[in-house]
């Protein structure tokens, strides 16, 4: 029985709302704690916003299928640990750098309010590095666990 692309893309879409849940929960209070200023707010601030910003990649993005467009170019055999690997590198390229960018940008704006004398760019790049390990690590993990728990319960169940 072929699946129907409708009730796939739903699922897929659902994943990465889970997935962006997991990665903005995470990523946010990494951020906070790295930076050494952890507030309470200011992460439920970063924390909202990296959730806003993950399903709107989420929802632009068909991950499944540039997952499995990369996979397909690569070589990969479906399901395999390089396959597995790839999808999370895909994911992580696309979800991490956007994430990280906002909340850093939300962190410089605060801290040169404040009379930081901080630079854009070493803060960006120092967090990116950790975002995209942290983001590598937590995806491939999570990103399994959260297509198992979509397919059995149903794209349409809450």
């Amino acid at each position: 029985m072929q699946p129907n692309p409708e009730m796939m893309k739903k699922a897929g879409r659902k994943i990465s709302m889970l997935m962006g849940l997991i990665l903005s929960f995470f990523q946010s209070l990494s951020g906070q704690l790295f930076s050494g200023h952890f507030s309470f707010p200011s992460w439920l601030l970063s924390l909202a916003l990296s959730i806003a910003v993950s399903w709107l990649i989420g929802y632009i993005v068909p991950m499944g299928k540039v997952s499995q467009n990369v996979c397909t170019s690569f070589r990969c055999e479906p399901r395999s640990l390089k396959a597995r690997l790839l999808e999370t590198l895909v994911s992580d390229l696309i979800f991490s750098p956007v994430i990280t960018l906002v909340n850093v940008l939300l962190a410089y704006r605060g801290a040169v309010s404040q009379g930081a004398p901080v630079r854009f760019l070493p803060m960006f790049l120092s967090s990116l590095g950790i975002s995209l390990a942290l983001g590598f690590v937590l995806i491939f993990i999570f990103q399994p666990l959260c297509k198992k728990w979509v397919l059995k319960n149903g794209p349409d169940r809450p």
